[in-house]
């Protein structure tokens, strides 16, 4: 077992590959990966125990000579597409990519209405000696 670099909790810890290409490519790929607990984060930035793994199961691939493809292909299979951070356009992911667009959308909208309909309101409602102008 490696020690724990200074300040960090074991747990947590994942030790870096001897090799610094290898290293910059574990850690590319972790950016490209999504955290299933934190959900918001890359595994790369997260710190939750499942990240933890997976950071230290794509180094272990990585040292056995599986491609990125081949350790994403593994990922997917075993978590589903959500684990990508840019999972691709494909029918069962159609809700990944235009629900929060769409959400986005409508809410602006609602809220364009919204703001017309209480102008229209404050217009209508206004005394006629308020819109007359002193002579």
């Amino acid at each position: 077992a490696a020690a724990a670099a200074p300040g960090l909790e074991e747990s947590t810890y994942v030790a870096p590959l001897a090799d610094s290409a290898l290293e910059a490519r574990a850690k590319a790929l972790q950016r490209e990966l999504r955290c299933l607990v934190c959900q918001g984060q890359s595994i790369d930035d997260s710190n939750a125990p499942l990240a933890t793994d997976l950071r230290r199961l794509i180094r272990e691939q990585i040292q056995s000579g599986m491609s990125n493809g081949q350790i994403k292909e593994f990922l997917v299979a075993r978590y589903g597409v959500f684990v990508l951070m840019e999972p691709p356009i494909r029918s069962d992911t159609y809700f990944l990519w235009f629900v929060p667009a769409a959400l986005l959308l409508l809410g602006g909208a609602g809220i364009g209405v919204t703001v017309l309909r209480s102008k229209q309101r404050l217009a209508a409602d206004a005394p006629a000696e308020d819109l007359e102008t002193p002579a």
